[in-house]
């Protein structure tokens, strides 16, 4: 969980392919729309703090991952959360559920392909929580990974949202999402921080609702130093889906080590065969260690 920055202006997403539906306020699309026919879409959810942006890297990331696995191209999307950037005029949700709910109303439109959801820290439990209600229409999504994420039942709660400024600068600065810079001009952060304690309040107060797991396959990624999330915490995904689970270890890596290894998100994404469920690789069986990154 970390503030962004606002994204720069203008870049990837300024052209969009005629033939492609609107994304809607819930949507952002990072990169002009392909030409052919997509295999399956990317949706990413932001972290607490984050915006729709965060994800440009990534988009370029799956797209190129796509070319190699010689595969069709994928669509790649992200979920703008209400009160931030372009969507700043609008009030803050400040519950997980109100936010999977938008989420989901908004990816109905796009059920006419596989559906790959990715989430970062409190956007992996916003993902989850939108993957249920899509199991509940009888229209699962093909794939589920989340990173830096504690399992929806092991999510510890806490009082950062309840914290003086200072003290939440000080957990921002503790987890190494935020540019020092950006931390230390309070003209520049000052906006950010009420949404960084609305998404905050989201997380602490979250309790996991009983239910069956999910039948999506389930793939957790996480740093093995990070801070927040053990990687136990993280192994305990398994036990949220009846279908196949892998986790990927990356060594060294702190809460937010995705933004060093874009390119190896984006294989879990599209070179595994879960994205489509017609490609070639081999989910790992749940029974087999989590597999570490080179």
């Amino acid at each position: 969980m970390a503030c962004d920055a606002p994204a720069p202006a203008g870049g990837a997403t300024t052209a969009v392919r005629a033939e492609l539906p609107p994304p809607g306020p819930w949507l952002r699309r990072l990169r002009p729309g392909p030409v052919r026919p997509v295999a399956g879409r990317v949706v990413c959810f932001p972290h607490a703090g984050g915006g729709a942006g965060t994800y440009r890297p990534l988009a370029t990331a799956v797209a190129a991952a796509a070319r190699a696995a010689d595969t069709r191209p994928y669509e790649t999307l992200a979920v703008q959360y209400p009160g931030r950037h372009d969507r700043i005029a609008e009030a803050r949700l400040e519950t997980l559920s109100e936010l999977a709910a938008g989420a989901h109303q908004a990816l109905r439109p796009l059920l006419d392909r596989p559906l790959t959801l990715l989430g970062h820290s409190m956007g992996a439990l916003v993902a989850y929580e939108t993957a249920r209600l899509l199991e509940r229409d009888g229209t699962p999504p093909a794939h589920l990974v989340v990173s830096g994420a504690w399992a929806p039942d092991r999510v510890p709660g806490g009082t950062v949202h309840l914290r003086d400024d200072d003290a939440v600068v000080d957990e921002i600065r503790r987890i190494q999402g935020t540019d020092p810079r950006l931390l230390a001009d309070r003209g520049v952060l000052a906006p950010a921080l009420p949404v960084v304690r609305s998404d905050y309040k989201a997380v602490e107060t979250y309790r996991h609702r009983p239910g069956p797991p999910l039948t999506t396959p389930v793939t957790a990624l996480v740093g093995d130093s990070d801070p927040l999330v053990g990687v136990d915490q993280a192994a305990a995904w398994r036990d949220r889906t009846t279908a196949a689970f892998r986790l990927r270890t990356f060594p060294g890596g702190d809460h937010f080590y995705l933004n060093r290894h874009w390119p190896e998100v984006a294989e879990h994404l599209v070179g595994t065969g879960l994205a489509d469920g017609r490609g070639t690789g081999q989910p790992a069986a749940r029974s087999q260690p989590a597999a570490r990154s080179r």
